[in-house]
């Protein structure tokens, strides 16, 4: 996506980054720019010669209590061995710094976290190249990396003033949802609008009756998709990246964000199915709770409209607009069929 944008963008961006690496200690490269969604991310090289990556967080979305919090919460998972980006300091031990406004920015907060030596599993919209057989290995390791995370994070205990946002009924279905009031934002027709609304509605009355039967809870990464699945070719061979969006949640939400976007996969059965595997060969996951797995897909989905519907500016996101809305009430109506 960054090879899209105005080079007037990438001019301030760059120059932007270069403001905060005053705070490290880099060597002279220029730093890269690898990604423009969320943050801006690029790809530095520290004073010893090893890469790193450095954020430059996207205004208003997240506080410097939440950002302060995921980075505790890498840096707690990277101390119980899980193969996660984790904070690097400042010189003068700093782990996060506030860029002052400025005629092209408004304030803002900047990172610079270690860097994941691997490839993404994949790129969302093109097929997985692996064999069959392949990607159910890969999806079992994923499982078996995600249970682990969830084990950590039960384990840990957040600093006092830890605050990460809440993937719950209110932070998926309630009258501010995280992402957006996917209902009632721009772009949707009205007959979209009312469709997704009555959905809502049928959404919030089907998680409640799951919760009263149980779910599992706690810290989550809320963003496993295909981009922020790393493939490092070391023993363990799966590493996690991205965890701005972490926060608690069902562990469930993580299941299925890892499966979503792999739903036109040929070999989709099994990647599921070893995706489940993996996960249940390190932490207990019932049968019961399972039967809210299509539950999930279908909230999952739904968290994409109102993101996309509030960046206007992303190729083709009229018609992409529409086939998540379509995503997300064919999933609704699997759910009457499944049941």
């Amino acid at each position: 996506m960054t090879d899209q944008l105005p080079q007037t963008i990438r001019d301030a961006l760059q120059e932007r980054a270069l403001e905060a690496l005053d705070h490290w200690a880099v060597r002279a490269d220029e730093p890269v720019l690898l990604k423009y969604r969320e943050n801006a991310v690029f790809r530095i090289t520290l004073a010893d010669g090893q890469s790193a990556a450095l954020r430059l967080h996207r205004p208003g979305y997240h506080d410097e209590t939440s950002l302060h919090s995921e980075l505790a919460f890498m840096a707690g998972l990277r101390r119980g061995g899980l193969d996660v980006p984790s904070p690097v300091p400042t010189g003068d031990g700093r782990n996060l710094v506030r860029l002052p406004a400025n005629r092209k920015f408004p304030e803002q907060h900047a990172d610079v976290v270690s860097w994941i030596d691997g490839t993404a599993l994949g790129q969302t919209g093109t097929p997985l190249s692996e064999s069959a057989e392949t990607q159910a290995d890969i999806f079992f390791r994923i499982g078996h990396v995600m249970a682990t995370m969830h084990d950590l994070a039960d384990a840990w205990a957040p600093p006092t003033g830890f605050r990460r946002p809440a993937w719950d009924a209110e932070g998926l279905l309630g009258e501010r949802p995280l992402w957006g009031r996917f209902w009632d934002c721009p772009g949707l027709s009205r007959g979209e609008a009312s469709s997704l609304s009555a959905l809502r509605d049928d959404l919030r009355d089907r998680l409640a009756n799951a919760q009263r039967h149980g779910l599992d809870y706690g810290l989550i990464h809320a963003d496993l998709v295909r981009e922020n699945i790393f493939l490092t070719g070391s023993e363990d061979d799966i590493a996690f990246i991205d965890f701005d969006d972490a926060g608690y949640g069902f562990r469930l939400f993580d299941l299925a964000t890892a499966l979503l976007k792999n739903r036109q996969e040929p070999a989709y059965p099994e990647i599921e199915n070893a995706l489940i595997a993996g996960y249940r060969n390190r932490r207990g996951l019932s049968d019961a709770a399972l039967q809210s797995l299509p539950l999930f897909m279908a909230l999952r989905s739904l968290t994409y409209i109102s993101w996309l519907a509030e960046r206007p500016e992303i190729p083709n996101a009229p018609e992409r607009l529409s086939r998540y809305v379509a995503e997300s009430l064919e999933l609704a109506r699997k759910l009457d069929i499944d049941a």
